[in-house]
């Protein structure tokens, strides 16, 4: 089947771009595979007719694509399923070989007619399919005391994974989506079998994979994160945590290959845009590492505190707190972003005397933070400009420039923070 890598014309029930950002949030509440994830956008909107343009511009063959609905539990959902023809053998391909072959979509695109408006969203997802597969590699990599470029993918490189990692990473593109949230991912118990042998639930690339990302707790047995679905996860996330506040738009549901015992074997995608007034940059969700300190000295917290941001903290305080025991203590309080979590944590424990850490997630509201530049008579001053809905809400000079300004001109900090703020109100009013 010839086609471009995505047709010309958008289907009319995928959604039209909007100047809003769109956010998919992935509810992994029984984990994820591949083509649960791809069956999920399927659900959502992702038309199999373009589906199988985007597949046909790759240059594999040997399998059949099935798409259908299935029940899971009593949840009626889209089912993914590559047929491989058992007359045609798929080799096992090294990373080279896979990059090579998406980048094929790319070369064929590059040669026909696109739609502008959609160029630079198509080129991304081959870039994406191309980092998903190679954080793939790399984690089967240390498992198997090789380099990335030297793994043979098995199961993991068949047409099947191709098809996968491929087909998500260009449905993400065709629903416009922007930004990628996920839940934590259970990753299931009990063994599977595999190319090398009986492997433990979660397998050593899934375990590799979920390094400084939240797992969660599930009933259902079995292995309900595969690699395929760990990797596409974690490259693909911009944060994990809870549904960040949207307005939902769609819903969808990808099944898995089999029925579920306690969980519905499924995969739930929900699509959305944010609040009124709120974008990307104003809402996130952080992680608030909390730990109760009684028997430190303030050297150690002050200590604490300035490794906690080395360690990627964006904010952290004290809280004076009675302990038990009558003891007067302290509360350490930090929010750390999802990629340095585990390092500000091991910061905790390792420069304050504490037994443990409390983690929650947390859903912020703030605003959309740049810098501009002003020219006062003491010298150029950094202001930080807070934004909301795309309005100035605040503006703040830098306490810094304006410390070593005051010092360098042997003037108060007051005077030049105050010329540097009279400063920006003059140009916002002259803009």
């Amino acid at each position: 089947m010839a086609g471009s890598c995505a047709p010309r014309r958008m289907a009319r029930h995928v959604w039209e771009r909007r100047d809003e950002m769109s956010i998919l949030y992935i509810d992994a509440f029984s984990g994820i595979s591949g083509d649960m994830f791809l069956g999920a956008l399927v659900d959502a909107g992702f038309a199999e007719a373009d589906l199988r343009r985007v597949l046909a511009s790759l240059p594999i063959g040997g399998y059949e694509l099935a798409v259908r609905k299935e029940k899971r539990g009593g949840l009626e959902a889209t089912r993914v399923e590559v047929k491989l023809d058992p007359k045609e053998k798929q080799p096992h391909r090294h990373l080279h070989h896979i990059e090579e072959i998406i980048k094929q979509c790319r070369v064929r695109k590059d040669e026909g007619q696109r739609d502008e408006g959609t160029k630079g969203r198509r080129e991304g997802g081959t870039d994406k399919a191309i980092a998903v597969f190679r954080r793939l590699a790399e984690a089967e990599a240390r498992v198997h005391g090789t380099t990335a470029q030297k793994v043979h993918f098995h199961e993991v490189g068949a047409v099947d994974a191709i098809v996968d990692i491929f087909g998500v990473c260009a449905g993400l593109e065709r629903l416009g989506v922007e930004r990628v949230v996920a839940s934590g991912l259970p990753t299931g118990s009990g063994y599977v079998e595999a190319a090398h042998g009986r492997l433990p639930v979660p397998v050593p690339a899934v375990v590799e994979l979920m390094r400084g990302h939240p797992t969660r707790p599930c009933d259902e047995e079995g292995e309900l994160t595969t690699p395929t679905g760990a990797a596409l996860a974690v490259t693909l996330a911009d944060a994990f945590g809870p549904m960040p506040a949207m307005t939902v738009e769609k819903v969808g549901y990808g099944a898995g290959s089999r029925e579920g015992r306690r969980v519905p074997n499924a995969l739930r995608v929900v699509l959305g845009r944010p609040v009124a007034g709120s974008c990307a940059d104003e809402a996130d969700v952080v992680w608030l590492l909390e730990a109760n300190v009684d028997d430190a000295s303030g050297e150690t917290l002050g200590a604490a505190t300035e490794a906690l941001f080395e360690a990627g903290a964006l904010d952290v305080w004290l809280v004076p707190a009675t302990m038990k025991k009558g003891r007067p203590g302290v509360v350490l309080a930090c929010l750390a972003p999802e990629e340095r979590a585990a390092s500000v944590e091991e910061a905790i424990f390792r420069e304050t005397p504490t037994f443990g850490v409390r983690r929650t997630a947390v859903a912020r509201t703030k605003l959309a933070r740049e810098h501009a530049t002003v020219q006062t008579p003491y010298g150029e001053v950094r202001v930080k400009v807070g934004r909301r809905g795309g309005k100035v809400v605040t503006a703040s000079p830098e306490f810094e420039d304006c410390r070593r300004l005051a010092a360098e001109r042997g003037v108060a900090l007051r005077e030049v923070y105050a010329a540097a703020v009279a400063e920006w109100n003059r140009r916002r009013v002259t803009e």
